[in-house]
């Protein structure tokens, strides 16, 4: 899931933005899918970022809202229905209020996804209210791929109807992370439950300074040749974030 959050897609010229999805697309090599980042709070950009998706061989594209202008949900409707009346490259919604301000409120998701069943697939829900996997269920159907946006939430939301987490844990701890959603995907909650509590105060420690800021951070505590360098407005992250990371990384196993 290249150019995301984690990803930095927000200091990305278009050129270096089309280039990582391009680079991730070629050394995933069909192995799995790749869902591209092509959101922006302008819906042409959004659609340039898509169409270079699709042509260079994305499985989907995650949408975030419209940060900064904040549409009304009328606003989100003509937003992602133009994106998905105009390409043909699956849509996953991206729903993160604490960053983009707005909300897609479940009545909007629902009608999306109705309106285009084919083209807006799932969400990516990071509103931190559980109770939403339920109503897009209700609303849309079991079809409709509902993955976490929080990774500390993933272990109740996939109980409740979630099929898995687009996750920033999972940069630092793959394996484990993928264990656990394998666990879940089989209903041993046993394991999946062991594995959550070796992961959850990773899960915090990313967090504890501006993302991602820990990520890198944690990185380059594993990888010698990877470096805690962002681009501004970001910064290095605190002593005290650099302990609680030092701390999660241990509690993990990782170091």
């Amino acid at each position: 899931m290249p150019c995301g959050t984690t990803g930095e897609a927000s200091t990305l010229s278009n050129a270096e933005h089309h280039r990582v999805i391009e680079v991730c697309v070629e050394q995933a090599a069909g192995r799995v899918p790749v869902i591209a980042g092509c959101g922006s709070n302008d819906t042409m950009n959004a659609h340039m970022h898509m169409t270079f998706s699709k042509k260079c061989g994305a499985a989907a594209a995650l949408c975030v809202a419209p940060y900064y202008n904040r549409p009304s949900q009328a606003g989100l409707i003509a937003h992602f229905s133009y994106l998905a009346e105009h390409n043909d490259l699956p849509i996953i919604l991206y729903n993160v209020p604490g960053r983009t301000v707005t909300d897609i409120l479940p009545e909007t998701v629902c009608e999306l996804a109705r309106r285009f069943p084919d083209r807006i697939v799932g969400i990516k829900d990071a509103s931190g209210d559980l109770s939403r996997v339920t109503d897009h269920r209700m609303g849309i159907g079991k079809h409709f791929c509902q993955l976490s946006g929080d990774d500390e939430l993933a272990l109740p939301a996939n109980a409740a109807g979630a099929v898995g987490c687009i996750s920033v844990t999972a940069n630092v701890a793959p394996r484990l992370c993928a264990d656990f959603q394998a666990a879940c995907a089989v209903n041993d909650i046993e394991t999946a439950r062991d594995l959550n509590d070796r992961l959850y105060p990773l899960h915090y420690a990313m967090f504890e300074d501006a993302s991602p800021g820990p990520v890198k951070y944690a990185l380059s505590r594993l990888f010698a040749d990877i470096g805690p360098d962002m681009r501004l407005p970001l910064v290095g992250i605190s002593d005290a974030a650099k302990k609680d990371v030092d701390a999660a990384l241990e509690h993990a196993g990782l170091v």
